[in-house]
This record gives structure tokens, C-alpha cells and sequence, in this order.
């Protein structure tokens, strides 16, 4: 199974296999999630934490796989993204020191030219600092839309609200981030 193109059906297949023990198809869900689930987490956490945060999500997922009921009808997704989300939200709990988002992020790549990096950490940090500005239910929805791609059905799932309000709060705060966003900035977004 191609794991980039699942579909819900053929991931519920994979997590009753994976219920009864199937490390094989819990590799496919993991597979299938992972990037999602890393960029999501990457762009909350310090970047020395995110691949050990990742690491515990996906061990919640197969310790909790029993728990999934399909016929509630919410998506593996949403459910797998409920745990992601608390699983960050526990790591800046036992780690109050650190602030959400680094002030300055760094391409360590060598072949980058040196122009291109600063532009690219002045517009990071452009964004990231109109991010940290906008009220949390705003960093939110466009944290699970952009960073975890996550269609609004799932958003509507993870946030535990309907898919019309994702919509709504996601216009809301694409409006509100290019205000917060420097002039120069807002064109180039």
C-alpha cells in the first residue's frame, strides 16, 4: 500500500490489523502520519525536543489504538491529532522555561547562499513573530491546516467544533495574520 494516498477506509483497515498486533500495518499508519505530525510539532517545539515529541505521540497512538472506535465517525486522523496536540502541550507543561517559538531559526545548509538564508529568517521570524500575536484558536487552526495539512473535516475533529466554524476562524485568521504582518512582508506572503 502507497501510504502518501490512504484512504480513511484503508487506514481503518490498518488500524483493526494494527489492534490485533500487526506491527506491519501500525508502520503503515506511522508512515503515513509522520510528516505531518513532525511539521506540526517542529513548528511548536524547540527543535531539540521535536523528534523525541514525536517519538511519544506515535507510542500514545499504539498504546491507545484500542481506544479508536471507527464508528463514531471521526476521521483516524482528527483522533491521532488529539493526541499530538495534548502530547505538546504536556511537553511545554513539564518545560515552562521555553518559549513557543525561537526567536531566530537557522538553515544550517551550506549550499544555501548566504542572502537567500537571511531573507528567508527575516520573513521566518516575520511570520512567526504575527503568529505569536494572533489569539490561540487562530495559531491554531492555521497551525493544523498548514503545518499538519489537515483537511477542515479533521481541524473540526481535533478543535471539537463543526467544519463551517474551522472555516470561519481559518478566514478569520488568515485576515488577522496579514495585518499583523509588516507591509513589506504581507506581499511577499
Amino acid at each position: 500500500m502507497e501510504s502518501k494516498h490512504l484512504t480513511e477506509a484503508a487506514i481503518i483497515t490498518l488500524v483493526s490489523k494494527a489492534k490485533e498486533g500487526d506491527t506491519q500495518a501500525f508502520g503503515t499508519i506511522y508512515d503515513h502520519f509522520f510528516d505531518s505530525v513532525y511539521r506540526y510539532a517542529a513548528f511548536r517545539l524547540p527543535e531539540a525536543v521535536v523528534e523525541d515529541t514525536v517519538a511519544d505521540v506515535f507510542v500514545k497512538v499504539w498504546e491507545k489504538l484500542h481506544t479508536y472506535k471507527p464508528r463514531r465517525k471521526i476521521p483516524f486522523g482528527a483522533w491521532l491529532f488529539r493526541i499530538v496536540r495534548h502530547t505538546v502541550i504536556d511537553a511545554y507543561r513539564r518545560h515552562r522555561d521555553w518559549d513557543e517559538v525561537p526567536e531566530e531559526a537557522e538553515d544550517h545548509d551550506v549550499l544555501n547562499r548566504a542572502e537567500a538564508r537571511v531573507k528567508r529568517q527575516h520573513l521566518l521570524k516575520a511570520v512567526r513573530g504575527a503568529m505569536d500575536r494572533l489569539p490561540s484558536r487562530y495559531r491554531e487552526v492555521l497551525h493544523l491546516s498548514y503545518m499538519a495539512e489537515l483537511p477542515h473535516g479533521e481541524i473540526a475533529r481535533v478543535m471539537r467544533t463543526s467544519e463551517g466554524s474551522v472555516r470561519i476562524l481559518k478566514f478569520r485568521a488568515l485576515k488577522k495574520l496579514e495585518q499583523e504582518l509588516p507591509p513589506d512582508i504581507s506581499d511577499v506572503v
